[in-house]
């Protein structure tokens, strides 16, 4: 298969139809053309045809809103200061990317699983197991939010799946660090308007470190992906599509031949508001990532050389030391002697 080389558009990110997986050998085909080359050349894409439906979307955005609209106490009842696993509400402005500030608060939500405190010699990653924080005042918000984690786990699963077909490797390849013991993420992101300092930044630019990230956005805007000119652009909102993006995991699995982008999110302005809610597919947190086994190894570029983000071998060890670097009063309170290894 010969990869298109013409000139790429900064408009919009390519368009990915998964249901097209579905329409027989032709149509599958073509879509896995489209994927290796959105996944390769620009590392992000936006997805439609992922069989989720209006009402479920729905569901998240109404619980979302609620949640913001609660009251500042019972939004800080949940502080995720509270929280040595990271679960919880984030205040606007505690949260940092590159060192600095970013302007949006947030509930972070993962798979709810009984708290986990690292033994002696066992890993300290472990800590990001646990329960998560829920407002008393909305209990529909549980429900809606983790049945999004089940719903976009599956959505992404099949993604990746597909994904790793199109450049030639095993499909469930990675099937084995996934499992019942995966570790999802989930944020819902209130981006407030502009922080009145002439700061911009609603999220600092940034590459995730899982697998595969799907974010629904709104039609305010503000996403920022860095193309291959070396500028940002912005993301225009697509009805009913995610915005996915690869995570390091799959840079480093390939070599680089596929890649993980840099991204921000600019505050929208005045007293604008901006909500997103991004999923993160990630694997087990003990997950040892193989190099991924394809026909295009050998023209791999290698993985890009961050010096101030070195990448461990276990998953985990990447996760808390993004944490630890996003989350200081979290870190300082509760991880105090992990501090000087993140």
């Amino acid at each position: 298969m010969t990869l298109s080389s013409t000139t790429p558009s900064y408009d919009q990110l390519p368009i990915i139809d998964l249901s097209a997986a579905d329409r027989g050998p032709q149509a599958r085909s073509l879509l896995h053309a489209q994927l290796h080359s959105a996944a390769h050349d620009v590392g992000f894409f936006q997805l439609v045809g992922h069989g989720v439906t209006p009402d479920l979307t729905a569901r998240l955005v109404r619980a979302t809103h609620d949640f913001f609209r609660l009251p500042e106490a019972d939004r800080l009842a949940l502080d995720n200061v509270n929280s040595p696993h990271f679960r919880g509400y984030t205040r606007t402005g505690d949260e940092r990317t590159g060192g600095s500030r970013d302007w949006r608060d947030q509930l972070d939500i993962g798979a709810e699983r009984p708290a986990r405190v690292p033994g002696p010699g066992e890993p300290a990653y472990l800590w990001l197991q646990g329960p998560n924080q829920w407002p008393a005042a909305l209990p529909g918000l549980r429900a809606a939010a983790l049945a999004w984690i089940d719903r976009l786990s599956l959505v992404a699963r099949r993604l990746l799946h597909e994904l790793l077909t199109a450049i030639g490797a095993p499909a469930d390849f990675y099937d084995p660090v996934f499992g019942a013991d995966a570790h999802p993420h989930l944020k819902l992101v209130r981006y407030p308007g502009s922080a009145g300092d002439g700061a911009d930044q609603g999220v600092g630019a940034h590459k995730d470190y899982g697998f595969l990230t799907l974010l629904l956005q709104d039609r305010v805007g503000g996403l920022q992906v860095q193309r291959e000119d070396g500028r940002f652009h912005e993301v225009r909102p697509l009805e009913g599509a995610f915005v996915v993006n690869l995570g390091e995991l799959l840079e480093v699995a390939t070599d680089g031949y596929l890649v993980a982008t840099n991204h921000r999110v600019v505050s929208p302005p005045g007293a604008t508001e901006r909500f997103s809610v991004p999923f993160f597919y990630n694997p087990r947190l003990d997950a040892r990532i193989a190099p991924l086994p394809f026909p295009h190894a050998a023209s791999a570029p290698g993985v890009s050389d961050d010096p101030a983000n070195p990448l461990f071998a276990e998953y985990g060890y990447n996760e808390l030391k993004g944490k630890l670097r996003a989350h200081p009063l979290v870190a300082r309170r509760h991880h105090a002697g992990l501090l000087a290894s993140a």
